[in-house]
């Protein structure tokens, strides 16, 4: 599959990017600056271009950016996405004194990038630590993916399952985002709390 990580230069989208290439996937990663996009992705083995551009020739996008400028983002590529099917990683948080904390008391940014695009996305991967994603060896922890169409859902579902030990579970409609969004405040007060790098996995699954 032709797969667009936009945002790939950054230290998820860009551990993401590698992995995807490893699993023969044919991967560019975007940026806002060509150039760097260009340098990032040839240490990886991969390709690289403008944000615009590389989703421009991808059948499925991945949007990898800063949680903060991915409805930006999003709005900004309409055109050039169209209706292709978009995976949405982003969460919006707010780090206190107190500790991370979701941003948002309802919605989530994967239904603000839905409601900006024509074409179908999921929402998932928010707890894979990119760190650990960098490494070569599967994540020991399940992916959760939400999503309303199955264009959407499904690659993502199945990339899923090649990334972790665990499984990759389909975790509903779209608003169930709001859920996976928060779910990331929790790892990262977890990851400060304790001095670890937590992941998720669900019990009961067969």
């Amino acid at each position: 599959m032709r797969i667009a990580v936009v945002g790939g230069t950054g230290t998820f989208g860009r551990a993401l990017a590698a992995r995807l290439h490893d699993l023969g996937h044919e991967v560019t990663i975007g940026s806002r600056d060509a150039g760097r996009a260009q340098e990032q992705a040839a240490a990886i083995g991969v390709e690289g271009g403008a944000n615009a551009d590389v989703v421009a020739e991808a059948e499925y996008i991945v949007l990898a950016t800063a949680s903060g400028a991915a409805i930006d983002t999003a709005r900004d590529l309409k055109d050039a996405i169209g209706t292709r099917p978009v995976l949405c990683v982003a969460s919006d948080l707010r780090f206190t004194k107190e500790g991370v904390l979701p941003a948002r008391s309802q919605g989530s940014v994967a239904e603000d990038v839905a409601a900006l695009l024509d074409g179908p996305v999921a929402s998932g991967y928010q707890a894979l630590p990119a760190s650990h994603l960098a490494r070569p060896d599967l994540l020991d922890q399940d992916v959760l993916v939400c999503g309303d169409d199955p264009a959407a859902k499904d690659p993502a579902l199945e990339i899923g399952s090649h990334l972790v030990t665990g499984h990759a579970i389909d975790c509903g409609p779209l608003a169930n985002s709001r859920a996976l969004e928060g779910m990331t405040a929790v790892l990262l007060h977890v990851n400060r709390r304790y001095r670890v790098v937590a992941g998720l996995r669900l019990t009961g699954l067969p």
